[in-house]
């Protein structure tokens, strides 16, 4: 253990035992000069309760524990755009939410001799930038930081009572579609349901949470919208159509997966300002991969 670290722990625990000291992080930033990926890692997920995870997708994908970092990006996707801007910003860590390497757990051994990945690869390499993906310790918060940074997003803060639920003043389906159309900056988004149809309660769901997860929500809050990320098109929107088709007012919003959850890596940039004294961060949108015209 680095003798620097050894004093940040004896320090704190000293005033956390005396109540001098509601955030120990805090003090960890004034006792270490500089921080490895390893460390500040370490530092998020101390908060996640039940941490560490045994089985979880929030690895390196590329770079080491070790590294010293010169500057942070967080993203969605870290798509090669956003490894060229990183560079541009010689920032050297990425926090990416989903995979890098284009299927769930980021396995690559099937991608050994394709020329995109091996072309996004040894970008990485060559300029020693660190991936990362917080996915399920972001997620796993005791306020999920995906939910709290769309809801912040969409200006709907005093609405938000830490669940999936918002009560918000009544509007129309196609209203709150036109909302979220100009908060989240997106040129389109798929819908069911009657967009005169009157709404207040309001269910989020960003991401993917799946069909079945999606409709069990549905089944207990009965809400009059589901705004979701994506769901396959024989799953929940066909429920939701089915609803609508035997008389129920129950309207279903899908933003694309991107979109939907691009709030929670503005939750982690802010998270690392406040947390990570003098670290330089940046917040660098991927966007949507899929276009519509």
């Amino acid at each position: 253990m680095k003798p620097n670290r050894r004093k940040f722990i004896k320090k704190s625990s000293l005033l956390i035992g005396t109540g001098l000291l509601a955030n120990p992080f805090a003090a960890f930033s004034t006792l270490v000069e500089g921080y490895t990926v390893g460390e500040i890692m370490d530092l998020f997920i101390a908060q996640v309760p039940k941490s560490p995870f045994p089985q979880t997708v929030d690895t390196l994908k590329t770079g080491s524990r070790e590294l010293k970092v010169t500057g942070i990006v967080t993203t969605m996707f870290a798509t090669i755009t956003v490894i060229r801007k990183a560079i541009e910003l010689k920032a050297n860590f990425i926090i990416a939410h989903e995979p890098t390497f284009y299927n769930h757990l980021d396995e690559t051994s099937w991608l050994d001799t394709d020329p995109v990945y091996e072309f996004k690869r040894k970008l990485l390499d060559e300029h020693g930038i660190a991936v990362w993906r917080n996915h399920d310790y972001v997620h796993g918060l005791a306020i999920d930081g995906v939910q709290a940074g769309v809801v912040k997003e969409l200006g709907w803060d005093s609405y938000y009572k830490q669940n999936a639920v918002l009560n918000l003043p009544e509007t129309t389906l196609g209203e709150l579609i036109s909302h979220i159309k100009t908060k989240m900056n997106v040129p389109a988004l798929r819908y069911v349901g009657d967009l005169s149809q009157k709404t207040s309660k309001i269910l989020l769901m960003p991401g993917a949470a799946g069909g079945r997860r999606q409709m069990e929500m549905i089944m207990k809050e009965k809400p009059d919208v589901l705004i979701c990320g994506e769901s396959p098109e024989w799953e929940t929107p066909e429920y939701v159509r089915n609803a609508n088709e035997m008389g129920q007012k129950l309207g279903l919003i899908v933003i694309g997966h991107s979109a939907s959850e691009e709030g929670g890596s503005e939750f982690m940039a802010e998270w690392i300002k406040k947390n990570v004294s003098g670290m330089p961060v940046f917040h660098v949108p991927s966007g949507n991969s899929l276009s519509v015209r």
